[in-house]
């Protein structure tokens, strides 16, 4: 009879306990900070990819395994693989200086910001002097052409093939530099991105709404 009292003591015990032990709840709040570190990085990563034009990454991602000979680089494929990155580059900072928009029709037309405003590339629209000069050159300009150069030099780090074809044994201080620098550069551009967003829909970016 006593075995039986006992038992019954500690059911209705067990049942007096909460479902979650507080040593629980740490494990849940680090999972939410996980969730949320992982949210802002999806975040940052969309942003980022709006400052390079999609062309310029997809010719960089299809071409650098073929100029680098999938990282086997000779003194020629080497060569290639430099003017390869160095054209990239190049288009990655000319595009930061054009724009876009629509006219009444709904026809997109291109052209690049200059001191007096925007000059269309192909000459097929005629636009007033004034409306042309919403689209003149800032200094913002050349902070994201900058910045998207940058972005290039991490996205050309994270390939292998390139890291191969110049650093084909690299040193343990020199392989630190070449898995964290990228993380770096996409850091802080990531942060001057969300300070200074860019405003222009040039080549190779989302079309202008305007």
């Amino acid at each position: 009879m006593e075995i039986k009292v006992e038992a019954h003591s500690n059911h209705v015990h067990e049942q007096n306990l909460p479902l979650l032990q507080d040593k629980d709840l740490p494990e849940i709040e680090r999972k939410t900070l996980i969730q949320r570190a992982i949210s802002q990085t999806f975040q940052s990563t969309a942003h980022l990819a709006n400052l390079l034009p999609t062309g310029t990454v997809l010719a960089f991602q299809l071409l650098a395994p073929i100029f680098s000979n999938q990282g086997n680089c000779d003194p020629v494929s080497r060569s290639m693989t430099a003017g390869l990155l160095a054209l990239c580059s190049l288009s990655c900072f000319l595009m930061s200086f054009t724009d876009s928009f629509r006219d009444k029709n709904g026809n997109v037309f291109y052209g690049f910001a200059t001191i007096r405003g925007l000059w269309i590339i192909d000459g097929s629209a005629t636009i007033s002097p004034e409306f042309a000069a919403k689209y003149r050159i800032q200094f913002i300009d050349f902070v994201h052409a900058f910045m998207s150069i940058l972005i290039f030099a991490a996205v050309a780090l994270f390939d292998q093939n390139v890291v191969n074809c110049f650093y084909p044994l690299p040193s343990q201080e020199a392989q630190e530099v070449l898995t964290s620098l990228p993380v770096g550069i996409g850091v802080i551009c990531s942060m001057l991105f969300i300070v200074f967003p860019t405003q222009r829909n040039g080549i190779g970016f989302p079309l202008s709404a305007k």
